[in-house]
């Protein structure tokens, strides 16, 4: 091989090399870096999930990983309803796998959206999140989203998985892992594996999401690694609308 084929090989070889770093780039977006203490938003917290202690409550576990990534960038407000007196600490809202609430709180939330309130529902039909605490034991996260009434009134449908799967699906614009994701139907902004509702109403928005599981990377495993770095991508777009 000649001087300049060689040459040329190389530049190729070059080339490639720099279009894989690119494309590896592209698809891999870096990590939101955490925000200062005194730059951290509210982020109000209504779930049935154990992320904020343990399954058994303790004060020793430190919390969860989803908390540890959510408390990089925000300051979390736990809350239990979702009331008038509730919402009103804040304007970004999770409710992940939420207790089922009463028609008078469902209105409420309806009404703090729609004067410009931002929500993320995390509503999974088939949860898989590992518990200890038997069948039926009200501190167990709950099985199955407990709607009642309310992605109906937002103009949507929650249809179960087929079977029990992991999937891989977009958040944030991040690759995740979900165990058996549900497929939303309706009339808002829905993404094209039915994982994602993006939802206008009145002044505020609302993100519906068919799956909770994946807030669980570690009991997923392989292809996890990037659920949290999702879940952040997601907020803070919701949170800049």
């Amino acid at each position: 091989m000649t001087r300049a084929r060689a040459g040329a090989l190389l530049a190729g070889l070059a080339i490639v090399a720099a279009i894989a770093v690119v494309v590896i780039r592209f698809r891999q977006p870096e990590p939101l870096p955490p925000r200062s203490a005194g730059d951290r938003p509210t982020l109000l917290l209504l779930t049935s999930l154990p992320l904020l202690f343990g399954e058994d409550f303790s004060l020793g576990g430190g919390g969860s990983p989803a908390l540890s990534a959510l408390q990089t960038r925000y300051r979390v407000v736990p809350i239990s309803v979702s009331s008038p007196e509730e919402l009103a600490k804040g304007r970004l809202l999770l409710m992940a796998q939420p207790m089922a609430q009463p028609p008078e709180d469902l209105v409420a939330l309806d009404e703090w959206v729609r004067k410009g309130g931002r929500v993320m529902l995390l509503a999974d039909p088939m949860l898989d999140w590992p518990s200890n605490r038997p069948l039926g034991d009200p501190l167990r996260p709950l099985p199955v989203f407990m709607d009642t009434g309310l992605l109906a009134h937002w103009g949507l449908s929650l249809d179960p998985p087929r079977g029990q799967e992991i999937a891989m699906r977009e958040l944030g614009g991040e690759q995740i892992a979900t165990s058996s994701p549900g497929t939303l139907r309706g009339g808002c902004e829905i993404s094209s594996d039915g994982l994602v509702a993006d939802c206008r109403i009145g002044k505020g928005e609302a993100i519906v999401v068919a799956d909770s599981d994946f807030l669980n990377g570690a009991a997923i495993g392989e292809g996890a690694e990037r659920n949290l770095d999702g879940l952040l991508r997601a907020l803070d777009a919701l949170e800049r609308k």
